[in-house]
């Protein structure tokens, strides 16, 4: 239920989180409490993510029956009840509880604004063409509780949340071209589905555009070169992955969007490092 054999999205949701830890702390440098706040982001994203994966299987049950890479999931093929499911849900927001104890005050309000988001999240898919929007939103707030941890709340934060997810979309609609058939059969949506067979395309263009909000972010808080060398090589990450889906014709998507952890730890190395200077 909570993908711990798939630890990818455990990486995407802990990455910004970090990003946002080293990004707050360009201005005035890495503190030896960070690595403290760091461990803190890793434990919660691990119970957070497998949280999320169950409340979104409790929901999606009947949806994931219809589709081939998901029916053998626990509760659509009745391996688990749904009463256990809920029991599991809770003992995981039980560790994200503990977790956002340890949170400064302020830290602690910005990390609840985010429950209605994770909740909604499964919902999205049925009423919106863009459940990866949702889903940048919601899996990239890690950017903004680090951010209100530290002490460095500010415009420049804002623009990097926005980047991260631009770039969410990009690689979520990588992740749904693998569902695509099967979507369109229990009307599913997803942008795979809206964009079609221009689906590549449009995810470069949110790359792009979360290349931009990177560069306007790094040049705010004063990353300088750092920051700009930064933003090329995330660029040229993009360019590579677009490169690879269209060359196997999309038969590589799930290891492409597999691949956006390096891109993710791509911007975290350069942020940290404009830190440490």
């Amino acid at each position: 239920l909570s993908r711990i054999d798939r630890p990818v999205g455990v990486w995407l949701l802990a990455l910004p989180c970090w990003i946002g830890l080293a990004f707050a702390r360009i201005p005035d440098g890495m503190q030896w409490v960070d690595l403290w706040w760091a461990l803190l982001f890793g434990i919660g994203s691990i119970a957070m993510r497998g949280a999320g994966c169950t409340w979104n299987d409790i929901t999606d049950k009947d949806l994931d029956a219809g589709v081939a890479r998901t029916a053998g999931r626990p509760l659509p093929s009745g391996e688990l009840s749904e009463r256990q499911a809920y029991a599991w849900v809770v003992a995981q927001l039980v560790i994200g509880f503990l977790v956002w104890l340890c949170l400064p005050g302020f830290a602690k309000l910005v990390a609840l604004a985010a429950l209605p988001l994770v909740a909604a999240y499964p919902y999205m898919k049925r009423i919106t063409w863009w459940p990866q929007a949702w889903l940048g939103l919601t899996f990239n707030w890690g950017v903004l509780v680090a951010a209100a941890t530290v002490g460095n709340f500010g415009f420049a934060t804002l623009i990097l949340y926005a980047s991260l997810a631009l770039w969410t979309i990009a690689y979520d609609t990588i992740y749904a071209l693998e569902d695509r058939n099967d979507d369109a059969l229990i009307g599913i949506r997803s942008t795979a589905r809206l964009f079609g067979d221009k689906s590549v395309t449009a995810s470069f263009g949110f790359h792009l555009a979360a290349t931009t909000h990177l560069s306007f972010a790094t040049y705010l808080i004063g990353a300088g070169r750092v920051g700009a060398v930064t933003a090329l090589i995330f660029l040229a990450h993009g360019v590579w992955q677009s490169s690879r889906l269209k060359a196997s014709r999309n038969t590589e998507a799930i290891s492409v969007f597999k691949s956006n952890v390096w891109a993710g730890a791509i911007v975290l190395s350069g942020l940290l490092w404009a830190a440490l200077l």
